[in-house]
C-alpha cells in the first residue's frame, strides 16, 4: 500500500519529520515533482534492508562553543549544548530520510555511501532525548548542567574567578575547555559518550569580530538551495579563500571572534573542525537551533535576520565596553542586518565589512541595493570587498 512520506512519519510513527526531511510538497517547491515513495522503495533508493533495531543506542552530547564575560568577582559563562540518540542504522524513518535526500540532491550510490555524507547526514538523522542529565569537569570542579529538556537543549550558568581562569586556561590563553562526564551505562545501556566543550574568555573592552560563516569564510553557495545542501551534506567544506590570513591576523592583533550563523546547531562540530583545519581563529558559535518537530522548508533554512539580530543583540549586551566589527556577505540579509544594528548602537559598532558574492539578481542591482545601505551609515563605516587582499590595511584591532 503506497503512503506518502508525510504521512507515513506523522500517523504511524507519531513523530515529526527530521531537520533536513521536509514535507513534500516542499520537494515541489525544491524543483521536484511531487512524489510518494513507500518504505520498500525507500529501502531501495537508500540501499538499506529494514531488520530490526539494534536494542541498546546510546545517547550523543553535543556542546556549543560559548564565550565567558566579566563580573564584578570574576567570569560567568554559560554551559550550553544538545543531548540526542541516533536512529537505528536500518530504521524506516533513517531509511526515508536518505532516499529523500538521495532523490531531491540526485545523489548516486558512491556519494550516499562516502565518508563526508555518512558523517554529515548522521547529525540529522537522530531523536532528541529529554530528561538527560548533564555533568561537566570543568577544571577542578564538577557542574551540573541540569537536565536536557523537550527539544533535548540543555543550558546552565558558571561562575569562576580569575584565579581559577588563570590556572586552568588552555595552553594559548583564553579558552577553557571541559569534557561530558559519561555516566555509568543504566539497565538500559543509556550512558552517553564523552564530548568536549569550550569557553571563550572576553575582557571587557576590545575589539569583537561577530562573522557570519557561509560564503562569508566558508564557500557555500547559499543563493541556489540544491548547491547549499550539497555542500553541507556531500562536499568537504572549503575556505573562502584569503579569509582565514585576514582572520589570523585581526586575531594577532588582538581581535576576539564570534560566529553567528544560520547553519543549524547540528552542524557545530563540524564546524568547529572546519575552522581549525582552515586556520580560522576559534570563537564561540552561534548557530540555528532546530528541533526535530521543526518541518523547516529548505528554502527557509536560513535563519530570519530578527532572530540573528536578537543573537548579536545579546553578545553585545554582555560585553557593553568592546567594539564591534560585523562581516558577513551580500547573499543574504547580513547588510540589512548589521545596518539596523548599527544604527542602534553606533557607539558599539566599529564598522561593517561585507564580501560580494554572485546572486541571483543582476550585479548592478546587488550594488545599488548596497549602496543605498551605506548611504544610510557614517562615512567610511561600510566596506564592500570582492577579494579578501583588499581587506590588507585593514585593522579593526586597532
Amino acid at each position: 500500500m503506497r503512503a506518502r512520506i508525510r504521512r507515513f512519519f506523522w500517523p504511524s510513527l507519531r513523530r515529526p519529520l527530521p531537520v533536513f526531511l521536509t514535507p513534500i510538497q516542499n520537494l515541489h517547491a525544491a524543483g521536484r515533482r511531487s512524489a510518494s515513495i513507500t518504505v520498500a522503495e525507500g529501502c531501495k533508493m537508500a540501499g538499506v534492508r529494514l531488520q530490526a533495531s539494534p536494542a541498546v543506542i546510546r545517547s550523543m552530547i553535543v556542546f556549543f562553543p560559548t564565550y565567558a564575560s566579566r563580573t564584578a568577582t570574576g567570569w560567568t559563562a554559560l554551559i550550553a549544548g544538545m543531548v540526542a540518540r541516533p536512529l537505528p542504522e536500518r530504521s524506516r524513518r533513517r531509511v526515508l530520510a536518505v532516499a529523500v535526500l538521495r532523490r531531491l540532491l540526485d545523489l548516486n550510490d558512491a556519494q550516499t555511501s562516502s565518508e563526508v555524507f555518512r558523517r554529515r547526514a548522521e547529525v540529522f538523522l537522530f531523536r532528541r532525548v529529554a530528561g538527560h542529565r548533564v555533568r561537566i569537569a570543568l577544571g577542578d570542579r564538577i557542574i551540573d548542567a541540569g537536565l536536557s529538556d523537550r527539544s533535548g537543549h540543555f543550558q546552565a550558568r558558571v561562575d569562576f574567578d580569575d584565579g581559577f581562569a588563570a590556572s586552568w586556561a588552555s595552553p594559548g590563553g583564553g579558552r577553557l575547555e571541559y569534557t561530558g562526564i559519561t555516566d555509568e551505562a543504566d539497565t538500559d545501556g543509556d550512558g552517553a559518550p564523552t564530548a568536549a566543550g569550550s569557553i571563550h574568555l572576553v575582557d571587557v573592552t576590545g575589539t569583537s569580530v561577530i562573522s557570519d560563516i557561509d560564503d562569508t569564510v566558508k564557500f557555500s553557495n547559499v543563493a541556489h538551495r540544491r548547491e547549499l545542501l550539497r555542500n553541507t551534506l556531500v562536499r568537504e567544506f572549503v575556505p573562502v579563500e584569503g579569509m582565514p590570513e585576514v582572520y589570523r591576523r585581526w586575531r594577532e592583533s588582538g581581535a576576539a571572534f564570534h560566529y553567528v550563523s544560520s547553519s543549524p546547531w547540528q552542524l557545530s562540530d563540524c564546524l568547529c573542525r572546519f575552522l581549525g583545519e582552515s586556520g580560522l581563529p576559534a570563537g564561540s558559535m552561534h548557530l540555528k537551533l532546530f528541533r526535530l518537530k521543526d518541518s523547516t522548508p529548505l528554502g527557509r533554512l536560513p535563519t530570519r535576520k530578527r532572530a540573528k539580530r536578537r543573537t548579536i543583540d545579546r553578545i553585545m549586551d554582555d560585553f557593553p565596553g568592546r567594539r564591534f566589527v560585523l562581516v558577513g556577505d551580500s547573499g543574504e540579509r547580513d547588510p540589512e542586518v548589521y545596518a539596523a544594528i548599527a544604527r542602534h548602537r553606533p557607539e558599539q559598532v566599529a564598522g561593517i565589512i561585507i564580501r560580494e558574492v554572485p546572486a541571483k539578481a543582476s550585479q548592478a542591482k546587488v550594488r545599488e541595493r548596497l549602496a543605498r545601505i551605506a548611504r544610510r551609515l557614517p562615512r567610511d563605516s561600510f566596506t564592500i570587498f570582492q577579494d579578501p587582499t583588499q581587506l590588507a590595511d585593514l585593522e579593526p584591532a586597532r
